[in-house]
């Protein structure tokens, strides 16, 4: 990559700093909802005697994982109808990418297939 990263403007980087915190905040309402979730369960499990059948937090996850897959690619997370199966392969590359350069996954990504115009 050849490009160089442009100077944000003083608004530019309030903008980005707005929308970088508000993440902040989301990630850290997603990660404790997930706790809550998962401590919820092994408590209503444990009252059942079924203790051992308690999923792990990393089901919970899964779940929102799904949830927002489909939100971000535009489809019904009840029915999985109407996404965007371009948005989709794209999120599935984006992922594979990650997994090949943190987690040195050995995976090729999809190929950079170009976006069809309407």
């Amino acid at each position: 990559m050849t490009g160089s990263c442009p100077v944000l403007t003083p608004t530019q980087r309030q903008i980005a700093d707005i929308i970088k915190g508000a993440g902040h905040t989301l990630a850290a309402a997603v990660s404790l909802a997930l706790e809550e979730a998962s401590r919820q369960v092994a408590d209503e499990m444990k009252a059942v005697g079924q203790e051992d059948s308690t999923p792990p937090l990393q089901y919970f996850a899964s779940v929102v994982h799904q949830r927002m897959y489909c939100l971000v690619c535009g489809a019904n997370p009840e029915t999985f109808e109407g996404g965007d199966p371009d948005i989709a392969y794209h999120v599935i590359r984006n992922s594979q990418g990650i997994a090949k350069h943190y987690w040195s996954a050995d995976i090729e990504p999809y190929p950079l297939i170009p976006r069809e115009s309407g």
